[in-house]
């Protein structure tokens, strides 16, 4: 596999997503207007793409570790644009809800593959580099999407923001197909059993935490269909999440640290939307502006992380990143002036980049290359779920008249909770533990790559 066109493919997946997200969030008002729609049916257009890709993620990976990621992710590719496609060209909002679910299925397929891709394709001390490039993209799509999705909305409309993707989605897509790669077998068969118990657990929880009618009910399926996926997982001899990741606590903790960075910041973003234009009295444009130093921050924090992992370890950098991410929180929360507010967001940007590039990075790392997908499902569901759990967080502690100090200081308190899960992440490398991991990575390389 080409390592160059490899990154650039794992690139254009992930701005992709990244960039439909942030746009869709600007189009939503425009799109109700325009197809009628009530505030209940233009919230699905974003629930039921996220319940369709965090329920499918880690069945995806394992798809990938089967019959081969690049297979996977031109598949996914294909399928987002072309979901896109139809999207800009819906007659009704009805239409819009069901294409975002089967947009949300192919961006399933291609976000595992998109790290999949890269641990097959670069050998394990040479990881760093590819996965910072990727989140300096995401951070990039993160500080251009708002105002790219602002001028298309203002300008050609709504649809325009859907057929934003087409284009690089069928170029990348059909030049992922058209790559003859070695294809990775992984051992067994699927597990289909636990991948639909898995799924509907993880459907179930999300329509509980955005707090949807009826969510105590799917609570509770969740609840039993958990239970049953562990017992199952137990007892099965070919199980969806393989021994080798689940059963490493490094893996374990970076997984732990993405999700607590991840609801740490979306619900710090969430009410900080709500302290600019409610308290501090800034109108949506001057708001995005304001916020602008944490997408700028990812980049260059991407990019130092890498040094900072060669030089210092994992455990080190996630443990003071993490601690960059509180501190940025707590800023905001005792911010009341534009430049506290853009210094505040600028340190969150710079420990979030950070934390993300290097969790990351553990959980691609300590895979073997057959499970390269199912690391990579495991670490997109944990960049899905924490966002969901934070914005429940924060919604349930700002109440009707509550400020946004309290929401803030307990969201600053995951993120240090989620940095005492980093003393299990490898130390800085020459110690014997880190050369014992390299030692052990390499030898999952296949012979003859």
């Amino acid at each position: 596999m080409n390592p160059r066109l490899t990154l650039a493919s794992s690139v254009a997946g992930a701005v992709i997503v990244a960039l439909d997200g942030t746009v869709l969030t600007l189009a939503q008002p425009t799109l109700q207007r325009d197809l009628g729609a009530s505030f209940a049916q233009v919230q699905w257009t974003s629930t039921g793409y996220l319940i369709a890709v965090a329920s499918l993620l880690v069945f995806a990976g394992r798809l990938g570790d089967r019959y081969g990621h690049h297979r996977i992710f031109g598949i996914g590719m294909l399928g987002f644009g072309a979901a896109s496609a139809g999207i800009a060209l819906a007659p009704d909002v009805g239409w819009v809800i069901a294409l975002r679910v089967v947009q949300g299925v192919f961006g399933a397929l291609l976000q595992p593959a998109t790290l999949g891709m890269l641990r097959a394709a670069y050998p394990p001390d040479r990881l760093r580099t590819p996965i910072a490039v990727r989140t300096a993209a995401i951070g990039v799509a993160a500080a251009v999407g708002p105002v790219l999705g602002g001028a298309l909305v203002a300008g050609p409309g709504w649809r325009a923001v859907f057929l934003l993707n087409v284009g690089p989605a069928l170029v990348f897509g059909g030049l992922a197909l058209a790559v003859r790669s070695p294809r990775t077998t992984s051992p067994g068969r699927l597990d289909v059993p636990g991948a639909l118990l898995l799924a509907v657990t993880l459907a179930c929880l999300v329509h509980a935490l955005v707090g949807l009618p009826g969510w105590g009910w799917t609570a509770a399926i969740a609840t039993v269909t958990g239970a049953a996926f562990v017992r199952h997982e137990r007892r099965t001899a070919s199980p969806l999440l393989p021994p080798d990741v689940i059963g490493s606590a490094a893996v374990g903790s970076a997984l732990g640290m993405l999700v607590a960075a991840s609801a740490a910041l979306s619900g710090a973003l969430f009410v900080a939307t709500f302290l600019m234009q409610d308290t501090l009295g800034l109108d949506p444009f001057r708001s995005a502006l304001v916020s602008l130093p944490l997408a700028v921050l990812m980049v260059p924090a991407a990019a130092a992380c890498a040094v900072l992992l060669r030089r210092a370890g994992a455990r080190r950098t996630t443990v003071a990143a993490m601690a960059v991410l509180a501190l940025g929180i707590l800023a905001l929360s005792r911010a009341s002036a534009t430049p506290a507010l853009c210094a505040a967001f600028a340190l969150v940007g710079a420990g979030f980049g950070t934390v993300m590039v290097a969790a990351t990075h553990v959980v691609v790392r300590e895979a073997a290359v057959e499970s390269a997908g199912v690391a990579g499902g495991l670490q997109q569901t944990a960049m899905n779920l924490g966002p969901v759990l934070g914005v429940a967080a924060a919604t349930a502690l700002m109440g009707p008249t509550g400020g946004p100090e309290l929401p803030l200081s307990v969201l600053a308190t995951i993120a240090l909770a989620g940095a005492a899960l980093g003393r299990k992440l490898p130390g800085r490398p020459g110690t014997a533990r880190d050369d014992h991991d390299q030692s052990r990575d390499r030898t999952r390389v296949p012979a003859g790559r």
